[in-house]
């Protein structure tokens, strides 16, 4: 049992100089060791990922909200962490991509987020290519802004005991290490086009969850951890996205698992009724819902299934209330779907669009929304991740006017028709 001395919860950014030094497993193997050890642990992912937060929720035992500065702000960050603190001994957040890489000309980078936050960072090194040269590295990346704080290092992958010691020896006067993972290569993360497999995917998580934790707590101590944990504040709730309607039916399966978590607490603490049902096993939406989310996904992967659910698809096109698809269940709207083979699927046929995966293109980055006639605010901020392409016939109008995070002009994106509408941004928020 760890020295719990304060009676708020504490946090701490697990970052690194880029993508691919492992804050993923890392971060796992520390929620993971930090509740073996008795603590009631949460935690928060830095950016729009919608993948590695199921991973969280599986190490932590507990649901996993995203912290998006750029799409929120720096008042609805706060409260959301905060909200994330309550009753907890321990908040880690993961950062995104490299700590200071962000939008272009934003803040949003993970040093924006820790800054905003007012928690330190402990900063995760892949020492796999390196000894005596991680000293420039960390001093580097501990010295470049002022207003944030690197309390301790996390050694990553390294090699052997005398590596461990040539790394020792060269951060002699960096600041402490307080942690480290051996390089194994029987622990490591699936990936797929998108990114990460989802967790309800990989069958082999509890086992790769428990290996890092392990790996983890033999090399690190993990009071001494906790310790730079900074406490969190109490701060009011702020609304993110006001609700979709009083009652929704929300699609949630291995098809549509990209609902981001703040929102649908958002819509619950609002007082919204949140009913989730399955496509993949052919459940229809809540009859008695006024509103139907289908959220994004991988759609594509079981395209043939969805098209023979023929109970889901009925209850899709019979449903009377506002219906919302984004990014994957935008797809599902359309008249078609044709996979990565090159099979056509039939959809539900609520919007006139046709998209495929035969002809990738990837589409990527922040944007910024103009509602133009949907049931949003005026001004939103979301997220495009695709390689899908989409043909749009005529018949419907724009549900959003889209922008980049530069500012650049993207055009009209999305569609209405009647009730049913989507587009294919997740969104995030309202924009701060």
């Amino acid at each position: 049992m760890l020295s719990l001395v304060n009676s708020r919860g504490k946090g701490f950014v697990v970052a690194a100089p880029s993508s691919g030094s492992g804050k993923t497993l890392v971060t796992l193997g520390l929620l993971r060791a930090f509740r073996k050890a008795g603590l009631t642990v949460r935690s928060a992912k830095a950016g729009p990922d919608y993948i590695d937060p199921g991973f969280h929720a599986a190490a932590s035992g507990a649901p996993c909200l995203n912290l998006d500065l750029w799409a929120m702000g720096e008042r609805a960050c706060r409260a959301l962490l905060a909200q994330q603190a309550r009753g907890a001994d321990i908040v880690i957040v993961e950062g995104v991509m490299g700590l200071f890489d962000g939008p272009q000309g934003a803040r949003g980078s993970t040093a924006d987020l820790a800054a905003a936050l007012d928690v330190p960072v402990l900063l995760l090194i892949d020492c796999a290519h390196q000894a005596q040269s991680i000293a420039a590295l960390v001093h580097g990346f501990t010295r470049f802004r002022r207003d944030i704080h690197v309390a301790g290092l996390f050694l990553n992958r390294v090699k052997s005991d005398r590596h461990l010691r040539l790394l020792t020896d060269a951060l002699a006067d960096a600041p402490p290490i307080l942690g480290a993972l051996r390089q194994s290569d029987s622990v490591h993360m699936p990936s797929r086009h998108l990114g990460l497999v989802q967790a309800q995917e990989n069958q082999q998580l509890e086992a790769l969850i428990e290996s890092a934790a392990a790996g983890v707590t033999r090399e690190t101590i993990l009071d001494n951890l906790f310790q730079i944990g900074a406490e969190i504040s109490n701060h009011a709730a702020a609304s993110v996205l006001p609700p979709l309607g009083q009652r929704i039916a929300i699609a949630h399966d291995q098809a549509f698992g990209f609902a981001y978590a703040h929102l649908l607490r958002g819509w619950q603490m609002a007082g919204a009724e949140v009913i989730p049902f399955s496509p993949l096993n052919d459940e229809a939406p809540a009859p008695h819902a006024d509103a139907l989310f289908l959220p994004g996904g991988y759609p594509e992967l079981h395209a043939g299934r969805l098209a023979a659910n023929a109970r889901f698809l009925a209850g899709l096109r019979g449903f009377t209330g506002t219906v919302y698809g984004e990014c994957g269940g935008y797809m599902v709207l359309g008249d078609g779907l044709t996979d990565a083979d090159g099979t056509r699927h039939a959809m539900a046929g609520l919007l006139p669009l046709e998209t495929s995966f035969a002809r990738r293109k990837l589409h990527l980055g922040y944007r910024q929304l103009e509602n133009l006639d949907g049931p949003f605010p005026a001004r939103l901020r979301g997220h495009e991740f695709h390689y899908s392409t989409a043909e749009m016939k005529p018949g419907t109008e724009p549900l959003f006017h889209a922008r980049n995070a530069a500012g650049e002009d993207l055009g009209p994106m999305g569609q209405r028709l009647g009730k049913v509408m989507g587009s294919y941004a997740h969104i995030i928020a309202e924009a701060p």
